[in-house]
């Protein structure tokens, strides 16, 4: 003889769940395609320390002569929110989104080399440790198959020159 079943808050979910689930899953990529959804997504996720105070650090990401003279090619870089940025002479574009001295910047960004109207999203989080900085990084967005390069372009390019930054 089967018991009955009492039905909980969270079986009830869980069975919820799978009658909402199981039906997209059995459309496959198909519709995602249709839908204009990726499953294959990649992201960049880094944490960096510097010797610079994070006023400090901000102020290399967002100030044109602070980040060329870091690293080396020509910048220009809008200092409010909405403003555009070209980096390492055009090869980067984009606009600040979010600007918050010393402490966030975010950027919808892009490389000349990417498609036409592709930009991802890159989030630079500043916070103290002791008297340097705590940058987290994250990095979304971009084409499926850069996830490599750039990761490597962003330590080369930022990572080891925001290291030069003096202490304090």
């Amino acid at each position: 003889m089967l018991k009955p079943q009492l039905w909980t808050r969270r079986r009830f979910a869980a069975v919820g769940a799978a009658a909402v689930v199981w039906p997209a899953l059995a459309r496959g990529a198909k519709d995602d395609a249709a839908l204009g959804i990726s499953r294959t997504a990649e992201a960049i996720h880094q944490v960096v320390s510097f010797k610079a105070a994070p006023a400090r650090v901000y102020q290399a990401l967002v100030d044109e002569t602070e980040f060329s003279k870091l690293t080396g090619p020509p910048a220009q870089i809008g200092r409010e929110p909405g403003g555009a940025f070209a980096l390492f002479g055009g090869q980067i574009v984009g606009r600040h989104l979010e600007l918050a001295p010393g402490e966030r910047v975010v950027q919808a960004w892009r490389s000349e080399g990417w498609p036409p109207h592709v930009y991802s999203i890159v989030r630079f989080e500043l916070g103290a440790q002791g008297s340097g900085t705590r940058l987290v990084f994250d990095h979304t967005g971009f084409p499926v198959g850069q996830a490599e390069h750039l990761a490597a372009g962003w330590k080369e390019h930022y990572w080891d020159a925001l290291a030069k930054l003096p202490p304090g």
